[in-house]
């Protein structure tokens, strides 16, 4: 997936947008030479020996982008599933780009904790996808479970039992009955409750789902709005009673997922909390994947950016041209995932590369028709996005990556493509060594949350 490291332009950047890095940060950050250590670090086509040469000496900087990297040579995961270390072993574990049969590799380690690892697999947010796959060959599963016969516990997680092979399913303990519900409160405790000084305690009771009548009606007109924007989701309510009550949802508020809506297998559920007029009923619903194709629709539709983000990042059927306008829109640290949405529609991009915006114009290299004519016109662009985008591209001739390898805006970039040559990756670990002399950036800081500029002015002013 292309990538672009956090621009200086990205600053002040307020609203939905949770991120703000400051000067400092981002000049360390975007140091050529720190920069090409995480391109490299991701390159499909690094050598084995060279990758283990930047894990060596630049593990703060790489390990990162050695994790998450896309594609992997068998090379380079013998590389570094002999290394001393026992924390770039674990990375490797956790590496979602690793084929079940490179994992399997990993089960001669000799620390128990890298087999537990290994056994629990890469994190599924790393995937677009939910539904399970498979970790290891089968072979990998019978040796995994002789050297650590511990892991049957991992191995029994609903992630997993799906994928195995017959013969170890039937080794997995019976699944353990769901746990008894907790004894309820009585309503006489929930009026308690429902009197509580904490505005949190009222707004926790304020949604449980046997709170009397009278108490919900109490709760409606409470003092705090945090009381009264949780009465207003409770599912019981018709939508004149909701819309009776005093509560405000703004775009960019976040709001918990209503669960009675994220677990309903209702039909009528889905149509009513889609169609409501309350915003957090549907967003919950655009979480539930199990809604008709006519509700996709319908939330695909919806005036409220987050419905719509929401449902782009959960549904595979959300509609492709959705999930592009909803790339293009959202400001989130994670709108990257919907590149790999299988709705996203790569086909035909190309012919967005003469587009005023820069986004939709690096979004061209997308299209697996896009010649390498058009991919060095990108890559020759005014806007460093756009260049960055096309400088890790595998259709870039290698002369021009290497050209490339020189602007400092895209360095990292280009240090990511496969035709990089050998000599220049070489170079990259040579020319890094001037960040063992570098002081910590004074001030340096990331800070997540909803910043307005005069909010960043107070930052930076002290």
């Amino acid at each position: 997936m292309p990538f672009a490291p956090p621009a200086r332009t990205a600053r002040g950047r307020h609203g939905r947008f949770p991120l703000y890095a400051n000067d400092a940060y981002l000049d360390r950050y975007h140091r050529p030479e720190r920069a090409r250590l995480r391109g490299l670090a991701a390159n499909p086509a690094v050598p084995g020996a060279l990758l283990r040469r930047l894990v060596d000496e630049y593990d703060t900087d790489t390990l990162t982008s050695v994790e998450y990297r896309e594609e992997w040579t068998d090379e380079q995961v013998a590389a570094l599933a002999q290394h001393p270390h026992r924390a770039i072993r674990i990375t490797l574990t956790q590496a979602p780009g690793l084929t079940p049969e490179q994992r399997t590799t990993l089960v001669e380690d000799p620390d128990p904790l890298v087999l537990d690892l290994l056994a629990e697999g890469p994190d599924l947010f790393t995937r677009w996808s939910s539904e399970p796959v498979p970790l290891l060959t089968d072979a990998g599963y019978d040796r995994l479970l002789e050297r650590r016969p511990e892991a049957i516990k991992t191995l029994a997680w609903p992630r997993h039992r799906d994928v195995l092979p017959p013969r170890i399913r039937a080794l997995l303990p019976p699944e353990e009955p769901p746990p008894a519900p907790p004894v309820p409160p009585s309503p006489e405790e929930l009026r308690e409750r429902a009197r509580d000084e904490s505005e949190w305690v009222r707004t926790e009771t304020a949604a449980h789902p046997d709170l009397p009548a009278d108490v919900v009606a109490a709760l409606a007109v409470d003092p705090s709005p945090h009381v009264r924007l949780a009465v207003s989701m409770r599912p019981e309510l018709t939508e004149e009673q909701r819309a009776a009550i005093d509560y405000h949802v703004g775009p960019d508020d976040r709001l918990q997922p209503l669960l009675w809506v994220l677990r309903s297998d209702d039909p009528r559920v889905h149509r009513r909390c889609a169609r409501s007029a309350h915003i957090g009923l549907r967003r919950s619903i655009a979480l539930n994947t199990r809604i008709a194709p006519e509700l996709v629709a319908l939330l695909a539709a919806d005036p409220d950016p987050a419905v719509r983000l929401l449902l782009c990042e959960r549904n595979p059927q959300a509609p492709g041209e959705v999930v592009l306008a909803t790339y293009l829109e959202a400001r989130v640290v994670t709108i990257g995932r919907l590149l790999q949405h299988p709705n996203f529609p790569r086909d035909g991009l190309a012919r967005r590369a003469d587009s005023p915006d820069p986004r939709i114009r690096a979004l061209a290299t997308l299209d697996p028709g896009a010649g390498p004519e058009l991919i060095e016109r990108l890559s020759r662009d005014p806007h460093p996005l756009v260049r960055a985008w096309a400088a890790g591209d595998r259709r870039l001739p290698a002369a021009r990556v290497c050209e490339l390898f020189e602007d400092p805006a895209v360095a990292g970039q280009a240090a990511r493509n496969p035709r990089l040559p050998v000599a220049f990756m070489e170079r990259i670990l040579r020319e890094a060594a001037v960040l063992r002399e570098e002081q910590p950036a004074e001030g340096g800081n990331v800070y997540l949350g909803n910043w307005t500029p005069e909010q960043i002015a107070a930052v930076e002013n002290g």
